[in-house]
């Protein structure tokens, strides 16, 4: 996610080598600028930028922490509304009722079932969602297998009018005592004013405390404009960029919040349903700039990871007796807190890293498959204490899992190894030996070594 933006910043703060170099300053800019439009940010977006920039960065002294300071102060004002919330916000009185609005094959009705996901999962909301999207066909069906997934509630009647089932729906909700309902409406290829009619209706029946507009991300400027179009007729309180993972260049995120005029308050960047990330400014800047997001790792992982259950699995490290039943709950875990990629992405320095990594799939990946296969064909005893494992019984788990047996013996080496490490990485000096590991991994460079 935003990796060609973050590239483009890396290396227009590159050329800036020297300090009152303003020749290294203005090749600077023209990198930043080139980059920028390659992107697709909107080129007004740049021009503002590219000028801040400059003329705070000639203020203070030309230098690569004064060019780095504006750069980031100018980002963080660009993806700023004052006074706009910060991700997610309740109403005073539940249940907070949120009218998910948007063009067809915008991924409306995902983003519906992620943010629902969201709620649940990461706020620990009971959540009810409204199917009032009764044009498109499988529209409702699709939101039951959706719902079904996460194990969501879902109101729904395909006989009714979208602004009687939203009716019916909100009474359910307040007599149920749900803390937020999301309202999947209608959407079509194009603007036309039976949708905008249809979904005044349904705003006037709702009395939404949110209006999250869904924008396709791959569709770039296009974006921009039908928000600015739906929030003329309609009004939007926020953006949510779905594909965004599809959307190669990532420029259109930069440049929504100023253009619009409300805020982009979340990101869909995946096909599974935690892959959603609010979108808070100063923490998307610090991504941006290489350094991470410390602290939204840290909500995602506090929201999905049991407490007790962590305090006993690190106890169970220092004394090296991670298991296979330990590696298939862990596994478990890995899921909630989403892709590979996005976990990656968050950890300061590690940006390189989730580039190489890619869209890689840790549940499905045949790696993955295999190793599960195999602990499958363990004893409960063999489970919690590998060692048992003799040459009989490799052969057994190779035939159960389908693997060769030099295969099953390189898993259990790697397997003991890993093991090995994690006791070591918690003992005394194993943080410092963890940030060693990973400059080396990424050649000791990156932007998460130019000083802030």
């Amino acid at each position: 996610m935003l990796d060609t933006l973050t590239d483009g910043f890396k290396s227009a703060i590159g050329k800036i080598r020297f300090h009152d170099d303003e020749k290294a300053l203005k090749k600077a800019t023209t990198e930043l600028k080139k980059s920028l439009l390659k992107a697709d940010v909107h080129h007004k977006v740049v021009k503002d930028l590219i000028g801040t920039v400059e003329i705070e960065t000639k203020k203070n002294g030309v230098g690569k922490e004064n060019f780095l300071k504006a750069l980031q102060d100018k980002l963080t004002e660009i993806l700023t509304i004052e006074g706009a919330p910060r991700g997610f916000t309740f109403a005073s009185k539940p249940p907070t009722v949120v009218m998910m609005i948007g063009l067809q094959g915008s991924g409306k009705t995902t983003t519906t079932g992620k943010l629902a996901h969201f709620l649940k999962e990461q706020k620990k909301k009971k959540v009810l969602v409204i199917a009032a999207d009764l044009q498109r066909l499988a529209a409702v069906e699709q939101l039951k297998q959706v719902t079904s997934g996460i194990e969501v509630d879902l109101f729904y009647d395909e006989d009714a009018t979208p602004t009687q089932v939203v009716e019916d729906g909100l009474f359910k909700a307040e007599k149920e005592l749900y803390d937020v309902v999301l309202i999947d409406t209608a959407g079509r290829l194009a603007i036309d004013d039976e949708l905008m009619e249809e979904l005044a209706n349904v705003k006037t029946a709702a009395k939404p405390d949110e209006l999250f507009y869904v924008a396709d991300a791959m569709t770039g400027q296009d974006a921009v404009r039908t928000a600015q179009t739906f929030k003329e007729k309609i009004g939007i309180t926020g953006v949510v960029l779905s594909k965004f993972d599809g959307d190669g260049k990532g420029g259109v995120a930069l440049g929504l919040t100023q253009q619009v005029g409300v805020p982009l308050r979340f990101i869909g960047h995946g096909e599974k349903m935690p892959d959603l990330e609010q979108f808070i400014s100063d923490r998307i800047v610090g991504r941006l700039m290489g350094a991470g997001d410390v602290e939204g790792l840290a909500e995602r992982a506090a929201a999905t990871i049991d407490p007790k259950e962590a305090k006993r699995m690190t106890q169970k490290i220092k004394k090296g007796q991670f298991n296979f039943n330990d590696f298939l709950a862990q596994m478990e875990q890995m899921k909630k807190l989403g892709s590979m990629k996005s976990i990656m992405g968050m950890i300061p320095g590690m940006g390189n890293m989730a580039k190489q990594i890619g869209d890689m799939d840790l549940e499905n990946s045949d790696e993955i498959k295999q190793i599960k296969a195999m602990v499958s064909s363990m004893t409960p005893k063999e489970r919690e204490n590998p060692d048992l494992l003799n040459n009989m019984r490799k052969r057994r788990l190779a035939t159960g899992a389908g693997m060769e047996v030099m295969h099953v013996n390189r898993v259990l080496k790697q397997f003991k190894n890993a093991a090995k490490m994690a006791k070591k990485m918690s003992g005394k000096g194993g943080a410092k030996q963890m940030q060693d590991m990973m400059a080396q991994m990424q050649g000791g460079g990156g932007m998460a070594n130019i000083p802030r």
